[in-house]
């Protein structure tokens, strides 16, 4: 979108930066490297390769580094986080274009079993299956932070659980911050064939050209947000916000009534109690007040990328109050806020944003 053209330039040259830069802590590290290379020699090997991508860009996690094969599947995961009406969209784009796809929420436990009935329904398919001993091996691949640990984690608890195995259950380590996971690890998730998932360490091309997709890749938590900034990126993920028409379902709670009390009173009596935790559903509520009234009493065309910056900043200051932040340096508050913004917009607290556009498909970004 043009309006946010300056803020994603920023982020894209900041990313490609740190994608050139030799002597980067993160980006492209040695083991990252060294895990494209055993995953590349692991494909021939596997029974069925299931790629990971994040639900809210289906296009941008695209892992550009894997063979067409007949056995690729993709796992289109956090689909609670992404548009519902947009993931069946990409469902059919993909339909249309002969690929195999399943969307999955690796906290859900029902969509897990569906998943895993469907993964052993394409395993009962296999040739190999003719040998009945054979075990079968799937491999988890993707960039990171798309949720390849947490999905391993759950395909093999509720597995053990379905074949009613006991013993101590192997987990994979699962962290927030992207690049977490070192190594290959194996976990069991179905007996009667024995099925093994490889959890797999996130990898990302040596580098990257497309600022849109650097962009969006910062945004859902792929590249870690020291590369970029995490004002940069709450300055990014306001300018969605500003740029769909979300935010005009939040009016309705300007006046809404609990009890007889009203929500601006109900909120005032939580803030005393809770003055900082910006989980609350009132501090949410309070963002999402804040940010209609914000934007509905701004008059200047969004359109034009100053007067977006000028709003974005007044969001900004009306968010101070909000999260109730100390009185110390506009540097400093900005940065709290942008923090807590992350933090929301990541756990879907402030709109579930699909921010990749099916091809073809003229619609920019779109929430429900």
């Amino acid at each position: 979108m043009a309006a946010t053209g300056s803020v994603i330039e920023k982020i894209g040259k900041a990313v490609k930066k740190a994608a050139k830069s030799k002597s980067s802590e993160w980006w492209y590290t040695a083991h990252m490297a060294a895990a494209s290379r055993a995953i590349a020699d692991r494909i021939p090997l596997v029974d069925l390769l299931l790629e990971v991508r994040d639900a809210r860009i289906p296009l941008s996690s695209e892992l550009k580094i894997l063979p067409t094969s007949s056995k690729h599947i993709i796992v289109l995961n956090k689909m609670d986080l992404a548009n519902r009406s947009r993931t069946k969209e990409w469902m059919r784009f993909f339909e249309e274009q002969k690929c195999m796809a399943f969307g999955v929420n690796s906290h859900n436990r029902d969509n897990i079993k569906e998943f895993l009935t469907f993964l052993q329904a394409r395993v009962r398919g296999l040739k190999k299956m003719e040998h009945p001993a054979h075990t079968i091996t799937l491999m988890l691949v993707g960039i990171p932070n798309v949720g390849k640990s947490a999905l391993a984690n759950s395909l093999h608890q509720v597995g053990r659980i379905s074949a009613a195995e006991k013993g101590k259950l192997k987990h994979s380590a699962v962290s927030l911050q992207p690049g977490e996971t070192k190594s290959i690890s194996s976990l069991k998730i179905a007996s009667h064939p024995n099925i093994y998932v490889l959890d797999t360490p996130g990898v990302l091309p040596p580098e990257l050209t497309d600022d849109n997709i650097c962009s969006k890749l910062a945004l859902t938590g792929a590249i870690k947000d020291s590369l970029v900034g995490e004002t940069e990126l709450a300055k990014y993920l306001l300018s969605i916000i500003c740029s769909n028409d979300e935010y005009k379902k939040w009016e309705k709670l300007l006046n809404i009534e609990i009890g007889g009390i009203s929500t601006n009173d109900l909120d005032k009596r939580k803030r005393r109690q809770y003055p900082t935790d910006h989980t609350q559903d009132f501090i949410v509520n309070n963002v999402r007040r804040t940010l209609f009234e914000t934007f509905s009493s701004f008059t200047e065309s969004i359109e034009d990328g100053e007067n977006l910056d000028r709003l974005v900043k007044k969001e900004f200051e009306a968010l101070f109050e909000v999260f109730h932040l100390p009185l110390d340096s506009e540097e400093v508050n900005y940065c709290r806020v942008a923090t807590k913004l992350l933090n929301l917009y990541r756990t879907g607290r402030i709109g579930h944003y699909t921010l990749d556009s099916v091809p073809g498909n003229a619609q920019g970004i779109i929430t429900f």
